[in-house]
């Protein structure tokens, strides 16, 4: 199968390019059919691989030999700079080191005992909406509440967790209005890189004796100053990466699982009819709309082997998560809805040593937010047709730039 990117896009029928963010999947589904390993060779020189079946993708996400360090690629650019200093772009021993420093604060019993905060949390703004007839899920609730719910394991002061932060945090992947422009993206940089400067100075002044339980930065900041566990470029970074990623992908979830819902009432009625269904209708929605449409950055460190092609050293990688996903190979009718999926192994959260280490609040945050959905909401409906409904056009995460409903 030849790789050339303008031979493989002359051959995609247009109307599945054209598509491709609104709704990536028939255009998947001709990937995985014609081109499931694919080159697309970019500006300065920079060589993309789209990696399109299950088995692929299931067999290269947890590969050494893919390097989660942008540094190896010439002209790539991983975020704000300054902030890219994390566990998403590194590889072990410096991995090993970082993610060891956060895990305590996402393991199971420490998630567990975070479901009351999120309930309350949750039903707070439901109340919000009471009344009305027209709202937002996407900016009216998963947002506020998924970023409510990552300051507070994070310690963010109330004064500080404001929707311009969350609206300047969104903008670092997805830069629209004024930040969209050259001198908008460098004012965005600027102004979060002060924020996350300013927070840890907070935390530092305020002494570990302050410091609570769930309050994992001010963790970090006092168990790292005097030491050598995390540079203070670490340091800043992965406080950037925890505030985007665990606030990011499971209002994704939350969005893309109330339209899918909504489009397939037979399920919705089901889910509200069977409570204990909760577990498996997450992981299903979590395959049937993955919040990452492509996995975060790789690029091979050494020549690997994929569907008859070499992959060279310094190649990025696109491992495209929401095509594995919905791959007839391994799933049984996957472009349908089946709550009750099992087994279900979707790679919507990675796998190996870069396995999302938000997983399980992601899955609770569901578990919660879809039955009170269900349960408040009512009748409801889109209120503009879904071809007029807007996705974030990013090219890691998949998500609504809101999801408007209308009672009836």
């Amino acid at each position: 199968m030849s790789t050339n990117a303008a031979g493989l896009i002359a051959r995609t029928p247009k109307n599945l390019l054209d598509r491709r963010v609104a709704d990536p999947y028939p255009y998947f589904a001709w990937l995985r059919q014609h081109a499931p390993v694919s080159a697309e060779r970019k500006a300065k020189g920079m060589t993309v691989w789209q990696i399109a079946r299950y088995e692929d993708v299931d067999a290269l996400i947890a590969d050494g030999r893919l390097s989660k360090r942008p540094d190896r690629v010439a002209h790539y650019v991983a975020g704000p700079p300054g902030l890219n200093r994390h566990l998403v772009h590194s590889d072990p021993p410096d991995h090993t080191r970082l993610r060891a420093v956060v895990n305590t604060a996402f393991i199971p019993r420490r998630v567990v005992a975070l479901e009351p905060v999120i309930r309350t949390a949750a039903e707070e703004l439901l109340d919000r909406l009471d009344g009305r007839v027209r709202f937002d899920v996407v900016g009216d609730f998963a947002g506020p509440l998924t970023f409510r719910v990552i300051c507070r394991i994070l310690g963010v002061p109330d004064a500080m967790n404001t929707p311009d932060l969350r609206e300047l945090l969104l903008a670092t992947v997805m830069p629209t209005g004024p930040h969209a422009t050259r001198e908008g993206v460098e004012r965005t940089n600027r102004e979060l890189y002060a924020f996350l400067t300013s927070l840890v100075a907070h935390k530092r002044t305020a002494g570990a004796e302050e410091t609570e339980e769930t309050d994992l930065l001010g963790a970090l900041v006092h168990a790292c100053d005097g030491s050598d566990i995390l540079t203070r470029e670490e340091l800043l970074s992965t406080a950037y990466l925890l505030l985007l990623v665990g606030h990011d992908t499971t209002l994704n979830l939350i969005g893309n699982g109330t339209l899918a819902l909504l489009q397939h009432p037979d399920q919705a009625k089901r889910l509200d009819a069977e409570p204990d269904l909760i577990g498996p209708a997450v992981e299903e929605l979590l395959r049937f709309d993955a919040p990452v449409r492509d996995a975060t950055f790789r690029a091979a460190a050494e020549p690997v082997e994929v569907g008859g092609h070499t992959i060279a050293p310094g190649d990025v990688v696109s491992l495209l998560i929401g095509s594995a996903n919905r791959d007839p190979a391994k799933f049984d009718q996957p472009d349908v809805l089946d709550l009750s999926r099992t087994p279900n192994q979707h790679l919507s959260f990675g796998r190996g040593p870069h396995f999302c280490i938000g997983a399980a609040l992601a899955r609770l945050e569901g578990r919660i937010a879809f039955p009170l959905l269900l349960e408040r909401f009512g009748q409801v409906r889109l209120a503009v047709p879904a071809e007029a409904l807007t996705w974030r056009p990013t090219r890691v995460m998949r998500g609504l730039a809101s999801l408007p409903l209308e009672r009836y």
